[in-house]
């Protein structure tokens, strides 16, 4: 009975030992590595540079008024349509009361003057009448009081303008009413009604009573890095991504390089500008922020890889292509082309049946999924 229980106590024991070691043996055994495979595949390759900025109106015309004064009535709002020479506001005249003190005497001395030669003139045509004078002594006498009347008139305008700003012989062409410069969009009215604003002088460019452009005639106004101006010319074609139009993008012209470049953030950057072609019934708000997509270079149906897939050896590139057994793969140089930076050309070295070496994977999921081909 004791042998009995002394040979089951070693066969335990031996059992034991022989399950450590074989479990040690699994553990320290080195797992089968499984990398994904994938087939070169027929694709187009597009090699652009993307240039940050906005989309915004060619011309934007700011409206000033001819004369200083209080904003009196505003006829037009931001996003109003107006059409050349329409009246977009109305500007009352302050008069300085120096100017105004120094026209009204004006007038003052023009009637005095006036009634004098009227007087002259009255007597010197009575006798005139009776041949008592010559028609040269009338005619002088006439002169003068068709130039003090003259007087008269231009002092009464002059007076008329400085509290006005219109003559009464001509009150449609009032300075007091600020007309639009050209067709266009409303973009901005700065100011109210209430405002003092200024004329544009020697010293001051003048208050903006409204902001007009033309909404159909667009640009794209963005910067280029220096590694990438040397790579683009005008005409190429761009296309727009604009960041608050998600599903349209639009179609532009590269019209403007800047022969100069801009220092920004420790990097040098080139201004372009492009012409925005808008589609009928398309719409695009001034200051959109957009990302133009300049074509730098492009190949349709070409042979690719992915381009991670790309190893490099001195100045050769080389592929793992996958030999007949499963997971064996051997090195195969090959010539490459256009790169859009997630595919790359293959011009020579490899064919669409070759299975060329790609990312580890994980042994489970290997199990689960098939190798990709």
């Amino acid at each position: 009975m004791k042998k009995v229980l002394r040979i089951s106590v070693i066969v335990i024991l031996v059992a034991v030992f022989g399950g450590t070691m074989y479990f040690l043996y699994n553990k320290s055994k080195k797992k089968p590595e499984i990398f994904e495979t994938k087939s070169p595949f027929i694709s187009n390759v597009v090699m652009k540079t993307v240039a940050t900025g906005a989309v915004k109106p060619r011309f934007e015309i700011e409206i000033k008024p001819q004369v200083s004064g209080i904003v009196d009535e505003i006829y037009v709002e931001a996003g109003d349509l107006v059409t050349k020479g329409q009246v977009i506001a109305r500007v009352k005249i302050i008069p300085d009361m120096v100017n105004l003190n120094s026209a009204e005497n004006r007038l003052n001395r023009a009637k005095i003057n006036f009634e004098d030669a009227k007087i002259d003139y009255e007597r010197q045509q009575k006798l005139y009448d009776k041949n008592v004078i010559s028609y040269t002594e009338f005619k002088t006498a006439k002169v003068a009081f068709d130039a003090a009347k003259e007087e008269v008139t231009a002092a009464e305008n002059n007076l008329e303008l400085i509290k006005n700003g219109v003559t009464k012989t001509a009150a449609t062409a009032t300075n007091t009413l600020v007309r639009s410069n050209n067709n266009g969009m409303v973009l901005d009215v700065p100011v109210e009604v209430g405002h003092s604003v200024i004329q544009s002088n020697t010293f001051n460019d003048g208050t903006t009573i409204a902001i007009v452009a033309d909404m159909a005639d667009m640009i794209f106004e963005g910067k280029v890095d220096e590694t990438e101006v040397g790579k683009i010319r005008t005409g190429m074609p761009i296309e727009l991504e604009i960041g608050a139009i998600d599903k349209e993008k639009f179609d532009a012209t590269l019209a403007y390089i800047s022969p100069k470049g801009k220092e920004e953030n420790g990097a040098i950057q080139f201004e372009i500008k492009a012409d925005v072609k808008l589609k009928e019934g398309q719409f695009i708000r001034a200051g959109y922020s957009a990302n133009a997509n300049i074509v730098l270079d492009r190949k349709d149906s070409v042979m690719v890889i992915p381009e991670g897939m790309l190893k490099f050896e001195n100045d050769s590139s080389y592929v793992e292509v996958q030999k007949g057994i499963e997971q064996q793969f051997e090195k195969r140089y090959v010539k490459t082309g256009l790169s859009d930076g997630i595919n790359i050309e293959i011009t020579e070295g490899l064919t669409t049946s070759d299975k060329v070496k790609g990312d580890k994977v994980d042994p489970k999921k290997a199990k689960e999924e098939p190798s990709k081909g």
